[in-house]
């Protein structure tokens, strides 16, 4: 019995280890920024790890007032792409401690 108990608490201490190796990672991936583009660059949206946005710049030659809704779809173009960077790079340094973790 007393190998178990000791089996456990290195468990338990492996598992808070990879939890600070996780919450670093998120961290580091909080801060970095990620930027989406459309139309060749013509909006750029910019967003934080956690999905905030910091940055919209527009070209002139984006807006026509005869096109407001072009303007908005590559808005949000620009808006996804910079999504689908965050979340590729959050599955990419996060997902080896899915594939860490003890099966229980």
């Amino acid at each position: 019995m007393r190998g178990n108990m000791g089996n456990m608490q290195g468990m338990m201490k492996q598992m808070q280890k990879m939890q600070k190796q996780v919450e670093e990672t998120q961290a580091q991936i909080n801060a970095t920024q990620f930027t989406g583009a459309a139309a060749n660059e013509l909006v750029l949206v910019t967003m934080t790890g956690d999905k905030k946005v910091v940055d919209v710049a527009i070209k002139p030659e984006a807006v026509d007032p005869d096109d407001v809704e072009m303007l908005q779809d590559l808005i949000l173009m620009a808006t996804n792409a910079a999504l689908e960077k965050i979340d590729v790079e959050t599955k990419a340094k996060l997902g080896k401690f899915a594939n860490a973790m003890p099966n229980f």
